[in-house]
């Protein structure tokens, strides 16, 4: 009933060389000129236009069919640009910084005016991160401007990992894709806010809360559905795939339909004979492994011919957390109770 190869290989998307740097320079004029580009970084690719362009952001959220109250991430490639787009950087957040950028991290605070309204919704305050993905850093250099970016593809569809997976939502729609081969994170970053009286946790991701913690202490988490234009990835449904999505303890159910198995280690035989197609994400327990290919075995999943995806809870730590954010928010779509 299962394809045993689905069950014992692990699917990783071929390594593309760094691209050309005329490719990445034509990337940068391009953004300069008003226009937007999907290019990579180590959590998801981004859909990126200059920050400071209201009208090339407003073609952001046009393509992506974004709603406008969802904010944006603004990305530099130097700590010095956050003098270009934050009016404030407490201390916390500088510690922050020091320690995880670049990387997965981004943090939110008071914005200057010089950011166009459209990329925080209105809101005072932007989330602002340094990406450590070599091809997204030179692509910020050749620009001159730090670029406002989601992920680039459909609003709350699964996020892309590959440029394939962009030219799937968006080819024709973009003035270029930069190809930078797969991401290394595979899940979007953590998103902590100063732009309150204590640090707030908006969206657990690519950076370890429990990291965040041991260095400035326990961060408040509002409730699901407070503060839920503060921060991007905020809405309940997100991540989703067409194909329903049912977080179960007990994979064994819904009889009668196609099911697919979205596992974090290998399961046991008697699990995996129920299921039509199995995503294994770690062979060998390793979360980063699974978040690095979370969201490609979601989309092989959805492209499965499937009723339901059954996806089994991960351990409540380290990206872990994250796992289980997206795959909630996911599950929010067309769900089918078991």
């Amino acid at each position: 009933m299962f394809n045993m190869t689905q069950i014992e290989t692990f699917h990783k998307s071929s390594i593309r060389a760094q691209p050309p740097a005329s490719e990445i320079a034509s990337a940068a004029r391009i953004l300069r000129d008003g226009g937007i580009v999907a290019f990579p970084t180590e959590t998801v690719y981004g859909l990126g236009a200059d920050a400071f362009n209201a009208q090339a952001v407003a073609r952001v959220f046009e393509v992506k069919k974004r709603p406008r109250f969802d904010p944006l991430i603004v990305h530099i490639h130097d700590v010095a640009q956050l003098e270009l787009v934050a009016e404030s950087v407490p201390a916390g957040a500088w510690k922050l910084i020091r320690k995880f950028w670049p990387g997965p991290l981004t943090i939110v605070v008071p914005k200057r005016p010089a950011v166009a309204d459209i990329v925080t919704a209105g809101l005072p305050n932007v989330g602002v991160r340094m990406p450590r993905h070599s091809v997204a850093l030179e692509l910020l250099r050749a620009a001159q401007t730090p670029i406002a970016a989601p992920s680039a593809n459909l609003f709350g569809r699964i996020s892309p990992t590959d440029a394939a997976h962009v030219r799937e939502h968006l080819a024709g729609s973009v003035d270029m894709i930069l190809d930078g081969g797969p991401c290394s994170v595979g899940i979007e970053s953590t998103i902590v806010s100063f732009a309150g009286k204590v640090p707030m946790l908006l969206r657990p991701g690519g950076t370890p809360t429990e990291e965040i913690e041991n260095l400035i202490g326990e961060l408040c988490v509002p409730e699901p559905t407070s503060q839920m234009s503060a921060s991007p990835g905020r809405s309940l449904r997100h991540y989703a795939p067409a194909t329903p999505v049912v977080i179960a303890t007990t994979p064994s159910i819904l009889p009668g339909l196609r099911k697919g198995l979205l596992a974090f280690t290998p399961q046991p035989d008697y699990i995996t004979r129920d299921f039509d197609v199995v995503e294994v994400l770690s062979h060998n327990g390793s979360l980063n492994e699974a978040a690095c290919n979370l969201f490609a075995a979601l989309r092989r999943l959805d492209q499965s011919k499937l009723d339901v995806i059954i996806a089994k809870k991960f351990p409540e730590q380290g990206l872990g957390r994250a796992i289980n954010d997206r795959l909630s928010r996911a599950s929010q779509s067309k769900r089918i109770e078991p």
